[in-house]
């Protein structure tokens, strides 16, 4: 089983290297994997949102024997039918499916649960769970506003539970490897840090007509707490990341898995200021909401931090579509999801060549969350509650300079800005009925 694992692993992880999230593989493979193991190993899992990493998310973690799938939830009948499929070709029976989180989460054969939700459900769903005392695997970015992290940053430390991030190159060998290097001092004094996300794939969102829910949808969970508005397939499944009421755009999706590395290895946390300017510039009249193209400086004590995305392009920094760097005055260390490199600055150091990436970080990160929840040590957790945290502060911190269109400063002490403006886009706003989670 173990062989089968770890060759399992590598060729996954070849598959999903150098990607920007698409973690498939054939669900036939997973059957040889599954060795039997005593019912009382058994870990059961239950997922919320069964689309795109949510899925993946689970598919990672099904190849590890001890782990049983006991319940799917999402608000469309076609995608619990689609995966309850996928999982048949694994040879995994069906498991109890939900169209309302809450009947998940009071299900007794559920011990953790993977949220795999847009970002304006997180804080609800995240803090339930722990509520309902499951251990939780929540997706990136942690949360759709400043006060929802605030929120769930002190329930989940006021519980006991495992509380494991979905950024996972948190559990990547080369990036660890990378930062160990940039904490080395051989870089010397940092001046500038570097992260970026150049999507060339990303096209313009075509302005649709406001439609019916398609049948088997419940529209009206898949909002929740977001503002009431007809149904709109452009902001329905993937493409709500380019949607306020749902998510941040590039700046919260891939920002805090690129500017968590950067502030990792300068190890930095909240910046004094914050600049952003950006816009609609490559589909300006597309159906988008979020910027496709935005520039964020963060100022900090002796170096800023940068952040550059742009949809439609690829030829980002140093040739790659994203990454991260470090410019220091004796070299630049370049780190991306394929590898990390050294740029000597002429000749005050060695240049290091291309580092390889050399696995599937999310089976990493899975294995990794599945370790803590059997040890029940929270210590084990490469990106802990705290981690998801800092990542999607400083990138709240930028769609909010971008939002008001100035400078703006942050207090660390009383966690707000200088002005009221920005104060005012901290808080998030629940309607439907819904309300922000409490104690």
């Amino acid at each position: 089983m173990i062989y089968n694992r770890r060759k399992f692993i590598k060729q996954s992880g070849l598959m999903a290297m150098g990607t920007g999230a698409s973690f498939l593989f054939p669900m036939e493979l997973l059957a040889s994997m599954r060795a039997n193991i005593s019912p009382n190993d058994k870990i059961g899992v239950g997922l919320i949102g069964c689309n795109g990493m949510g899925f993946s998310d689970l598919s990672s973690m099904l190849k590890m024997s001890e782990i049983q799938v006991v319940a799917l939830c999402d608000v469309d009948d076609s995608v619990l039918k689609k995966r309850t499929a996928d999982l048949e070709k694994a040879g995994i029976k069906k498991p109890k499916l939900y169209k309302d989180y809450r009947e998940l989460l009071e299900d007794k054969d559920v011990d953790v649960v993977i949220i795999g939700t847009p970002d304006h459900w997180h804080c609800l769903q995240l803090s339930d769970a722990v509520k309902a005392g499951k251990d939780v695997y929540c997706e990136k970015p942690l949360a759709n506003s400043i006060e929802e992290c605030n929120l769930m940053l002190n329930s989940v430390q006021a519980s006991d539970r495992m509380v494991q991030i979905g950024q996972w190159q948190r559990s990547q060998p080369h990036f660890v490897d990378a930062i160990d290097f940039v904490h080395s001092g051989k870089l010397g004094e940092i001046r500038l840090a570097k992260a970026w996300a150049y999507q060339g794939w990303m096209g313009s969102i075509p302005v649709l007509p406001d439609t019916a829910a398609p049948a088997g949808v419940d529209y009206g969970m898949w909002l929740g707490p977001a503002p009431l508005k007809p149904f709109n397939t452009n902001r329905f499944h993937f493409n709500f990341r380019w949607y306020w009421d749902y998510a941040g755009g590039l700046m919260t999706d891939w920002g805090v898995h690129l500017m968590d590395y950067a502030l990792y290895g300068m190890k930095a946390n909240t910046p004094k200021s914050v600049m952003a300017l950006g816009g609609k510039f490559a589909y300006p009249d597309d159906a988008s909401e979020t910027p496709d193209t935005l520039q964020t400086v963060y100022e900090y004590d002796g170096f800023s931090i940068l952040w550059e995305h742009a949809t439609g392009i690829d030829n980002g920094n140093y040739g790659r579509n994203h990454g991260i760097s470090f410019i220091g005055n004796n070299g630049t260390l370049v780190l991306d999801r394929n590898g990390w490199e050294v740029i000597s600055e002429k000749d005050k150091m060695q240049s290091i060549p291309l580092q390889k990436n050399q696995g599937n970080g999310l089976d990493k990160h899975t294995v990794n969350f599945i370790e803590a929840v059997k040890s029940r040590d929270d210590s084990k957790l490469k990106a802990p509650l705290k981690v998801g945290y800092d990542a999607a502060l400083v990138c709240h911190m930028g769609n909010i300079a971008f939002k008001t269109g100035n400078r703006v400063y942050w207090d660390n002490t009383s966690g707000q800005f200088s002005d009221a403006a920005s104060n005012a886009l901290i808080n998030a706003h629940y309607h439907n009925g819904w309300e922000l989670p409490r104690g």
